[in-house]
C-alpha cells in the first residue's frame, strides 16, 4: 500500500501551493508597509516644502514693548503655521533662548500674514546679533540685527 507516483506529485503540488501563498502573503504585507512608509515620507516632505517663514524687521530698529523686543515673523509659505514655544526654537548668537523667555501674539499664521514674536530683552544685550528661528521640520530663517 504505497502511494503511486501521481499521488506523490499531488502531495508535493499541494505543499508548493501552500508555500507559494504564504510567501506571496508576506510579500504583499511588506509591499504595503513600504508603500505606506513612502507615502508618509512624501507627505512630510511636502509639508516641509510648503512651510516657509521670514523675520521681516528693520535690522537697525527693533521695537520694544515693556520688557520685550518685538520681532515680526511672516509666513511666506503655502500652509498655516502653528506658532507656539513648542513649534519654534530661537537662538541668538548661537545660544538657545529658553521657551519661557519668548512668545507669539497669535497661535498660528496663515500664508502672507505676520505675527509678533516677543523676546525678553534680558536675553539680548546691546550690540550686533544674529537670530535664528527654527521650526519642528528644520525650516529656519536667520536675521542679523543691531540694538
Amino acid at each position: 500500500m504505497g502511494l503511486s507516483l501521481s499521488g506523490t506529485h499531488v502531495i508535493l503540488f499541494i505543499i508548493s501551493v501552500i508555500l507559494a501563498s504564504t510567501v506571496s502573503g508576506v510579500l504583499v504585507a511588506v509591499t504595503t508597509d513600504v508603500s505606506t512608509s513612502l507615502s508618509e515620507r512624501g507627505d512630510r516632505l511636502q509639508n516641509q516644502l510648503d512651510t516657509d517663514f521670514e523675520i521681516i524687521n528693520d535690522p537697525d530698529h527693533i521695537p520694544t514693548s515693556g520688557s520685550d523686543y518685538i520681532f515680526y515673523l511672516k509666513n511666506t509659505g503655502d500652509i498655516r503655521i502653528i506658532t507656539t514655544n513648542e513649534t519654534f526654537q530661537i537662538l541668538v548668537d548661537g545660544i538657545i533662548i529658553s521657551e519661557v523667555k519668548y512668545n507669539f501674539s497669535e497661535e498660528h499664521i496663515y500664508p502672507g500674514d505676520v505675527v509678533m514674536m516677543y523676546v525678553d530683552n534680558s536675553e539680548i544685550l546691546l550690540g550686533d546679533h544674529t537670530m535664528r528661528i527654527i521650526d519642528l521640520q528644520g525650516n529656519e530663517d536667520e536675521f542679523t540685527f543691531s540694538l
